[in-house]
């Protein structure tokens, strides 16, 4: 099983919020693909990253993520250049882990816990 996480940029490089339409089309291909997702959009993460003059530059991001048995890289390699254009970014990050299939337990008071879902690898794979 993969996990697979892609980091979206929030605003542009003149700091102007790209249109939700973006992100609904990433929501729309990623379930009609994998089944479903889960988006991390309420409170952006905060990425920190150096320029080429070595000065720090500060994104705010959304993360897409989703799991797949297998892992279609060309699919991949193909989809992240078509993000990269849509945001007009250099490089869109997408991080590969593989996880072991969680177990669901029934918790006391019908609560849901997901069990043994201790990663084997860390890492990102070279998409």
């Amino acid at each position: 099983m993969h996990l697979l996480q892609i980091f979206l940029p929030v605003r542009n490089n003149n700091d102007k919020p790209f249109p939700k339409g973006h992100y609904t089309r990433i929501r729309k291909t990623l379930t009609k693909e994998f089944g479903g997702l889960t988006a991390y959009t309420r409170a952006p993460a905060e990425g920190l990253w150096k320029d080429k003059q070595d000065d720090a530059r500060h994104d705010d991001m959304v993360i897409f993520e989703i799991m797949t048995e297998e892992l279609d890289k060309p699919w991949w390699k193909q989809y992240k250049k078509e993000l990269e254009t849509t945001f007009a970014q250099d490089e869109i990050i997408i991080r590969v882990q593989k996880v072991r299939a969680s177990e669901v337990v029934r918790y006391a008071s019908s609560r849901l816990l997901l069990a043994d879902s201790i990663l084997d690898e860390r890492g990102l794979a070279s998409l």
